[in-house]
């Protein structure tokens, strides 16, 4: 059953949502969850036996709520390497803003908190797979430029695609949404393509 489905989970995941994005660290301990849920913490309990499952489940019920898959489906189709790098970097690119303030919160905690911290890791190797499939793509094509290997070609990637370096240009530069993608787009295909 979905997240969607399930109206005490759903009411749970939203709640986890919205008090991340409020970036009260502290506010998103169980029982804090569990009374703005409005359930009792043994509820809270049998839907999410520790708080790490909690925060994973989280992260991916925004993925669920902006049906990512769909989104996946133009990136994953793409016949050439370098449609597949165009496409991956609109879909990661235009859904960073989505998930910005839950985003934000774990980076924020996770220093501090294991839990956060997991849960922002598994995000991350998330994103790091799409990089490395559109990387393969270009490599399977004889695309990608002879001066990086797949992983670096990866590293490179899954780092200028990151939540920090777009809150860097778009929120502390102003850059536009369309002008980050476009940026992005060419700035990437000049370093990673032969």
């Amino acid at each position: 059953m979905s997240s969607i489905e399930n109206p005490t989970r759903k009411r749970i995941l939203e709640t986890t949502w919205k008090l991340l994005e409020k970036g009260g660290a502290s506010a998103v301990r169980m029982s804090d969850i569990a009374k703005a849920a409005k359930i009792s913490r043994q509820a809270l309990y049998l839907h999410f036996p520790n708080r790490a499952e909690l925060l994973v489940a989280t992260t991916r019920y925004l993925d669920e709520v902006h049906d990512i898959q769909s989104q996946l489906v133009a990136s994953r189709a793409a016949e050439t390497g370098e449609e597949r790098l165009r496409e991956w970097v609109i879909v990661w690119g235009n859904y960073i803003p989505r998930i910005y303030g839950i985003a934000k919160a774990l980076m924020a905690m996770q220093d501090s908190d294991a839990e956060a911290a997991a849960a922002w890791e598994g995000r991350m190797q998330a994103v790091r797979e799409g990089c490395a499939a559109a990387v393969e793509a270009l490599a399977r094509d004889g695309a990608l430029s002879p001066e990086l290997s797949e992983k670096e070609a990866t590293d490179l990637l899954w780092s200028l695609l990151s939540v920090r370096v777009w809150e860097h240009l778009c929120i502390d530069c102003g850059w536009e949404q369309d002008r980050f993608i476009a940026h992005m787009q060419r700035t990437l295909a000049r370093v990673l393509i032969a």
